[in-house]
């Protein structure tokens, strides 16, 4: 091992001084020149065949330390955090000190240290009201009539016919703010189902009475509540043409109805649905409950210096959920971003507070789980695994699935599941 000098700086960062000797890095000096050699022409030698006094005299000492430098490097750092029990976050940043022929080799490597927290919460003073759930009627019937919309037929409307608050319509829509389209409100084959709530209040009824073929213009006023801040409490000027016009002829919801859903009758359906949403509606509490909980842990913890490299991280893993999410419903992220009025700068300083919290979350289950000595076996995570690789067919996501990188992953996930767990038991009440 070299010879490593430890000193504490600013922002929670350790700075860490390797002395290594000239035996200590010859190993990696001939390693260098055998790499070197192989990628050289040395005359009277096949590559990789000529040795490093051979290597020495064709491309110089310093060529062979120089091409050795990054091997010693991270070896030697990785062995000293392991050995020291030093838990890192990021990338070190390395400054080569000396390195000349005959010397040491001497570098300096600066690195931010995980947080941790300075006091944490006494957890058994803590307490989060667990969420009563129950499921309401007009629940079940709503979900009945979503159920009914998937198995209801589109008969195309006859020439003269017009439209009724009980079609669906197939629209060419144009948007303009200030006489000036906007930005993906324009849409050639826009469809829109009259009898259900439409985004825009009063937007449905200014097509009723109209005919396939026929254009229309009309203005509306955005509510001040509206997603779109831009548009919020805004005119937009539509215009429209109705391409084309289709009669909704919806199943009535009987026991016939049941049954062509593969249940006996009417009532056992709306058992089964009633089941359905109510172990979703559980789901959600529990999540509430679990994310309420967490936060109040957080908050009442005390924490060390929490590097930027953390927060800034968190971010960027928040706007890609953010990102995915958006692109899923067929939307282009950038353009999303422009509707809500804001740059990604400005998205990124909304998220501030909000990943600050995540990172805190993260520490203060990390110590948890270290002072009570919360682990997962072998035995656990290889199931877990198992169960994961049995979901795909491909070999090569199988293998991915077995990688020490996603195993340490997992883990990580199955020790924050029993960290939770043992947090529930203590302060959901």
């Amino acid at each position: 091992m070299p010879n490593v000098e430890k000193e504490l700086l600013e922002k929670n960062v350790i700075k860490l001084t390797f002395t290594i000797t000239q035996e200590e890095a010859q190993p990696y000096f001939e390693k260098a020149a055998e790499r070197i050699s192989q990628q050289t022409s040395i005359p009277g030698f096949r590559p990789g065949h000529a040795d490093y006094t051979v290597v020495k005299q064709r491309v110089g000492e310093m060529k062979i330390m120089e091409e050795a430098l990054e091997s010693l490097v991270r070896k030697s750092f990785v062995e000293t955090i392991l050995a020291e029990n030093i838990d890192t976050v990021g990338s070190p940043k390395v400054d080569v000190l000396k390195l000349a022929p005959g010397n040491d080799v001497v570098f300096t490597a600066e690195v931010t240290l995980m947080p941790k927290t300075k006091s944490l919460a006494d957890v058994k003073k803590l307490s989060v009201k667990a969420q009563t759930t129950k499921v309401e009627e007009k629940e079940i019937d709503l979900a009945l009539r979503d159920l009914q919309r998937m198995r209801t037929t589109e008969v195309r409307a006859t020439a003269e016919k017009t439209t009724s608050l009980k079609d669906k319509v197939v629209i060419a829509m144009n948007m303009k703010l200030d006489n000036v389209p906007l930005e993906g409100g324009q849409s050639p084959n826009h469809s829109v189902y009259l009898n259900e709530e439409y985004y825009i209040p009063g937007f449905k009824e200014k097509l009723e009475g109209m005919k396939e073929g026929e254009e229309k213009s009309f203005t509306i006023t955005f509510p001040k509540e509206h997603a779109q801040e831009f548009l919020a409490g805004k005119d937009v000027m539509f215009d429209i043409t109705l391409k084309e016009l289709y009669h909704l002829q919806p199943p009535e919801l009987d026991d016939a109805f049941a049954a062509m859903m593969g249940t006996k009758d009417m009532t056992t359906l709306r058992e089964i649905i009633g089941k359905n949403l109510l172990t979703e509606k559980e789901q959600e509490s529990k999540s509430k409950e679990e994310k309420e909980m967490l936060e109040l842990v957080a908050n009442k913890s005390q924490f060390e210096d929490i590097p930027d490299l953390l927060i800034n991280e968190e971010i960027n893993k928040m706007i890609l959920e953010l990102q995915r999410g958006v692109e899923a419903q067929g939307l282009e992220f950038d353009t999303y971003i422009k509707n809500l009025g804001k740059t990604l700068a400005q998205m990124k300083l909304d998220f501030t507070p909000q990943a600050l919290m995540r990172v805190k979350v993260a520490i203060v289950m990390r110590e948890i789980a270290k002072q009570e000595k919360i682990e997962v076996d072998e035995k656990e995570l290889d199931e877990e695994l198992d169960r994961i690789a049995d979901q795909y067919e491909e070999a090569k996501t199988k293998e991915q699935v077995y990688s020490p990188q996603y195993r340490d992953y997992m883990e990580q996930i199955l020790r924050n599941r029993k960290v939770i767990e043992y947090l529930r038991g203590i302060i959901i009440k």
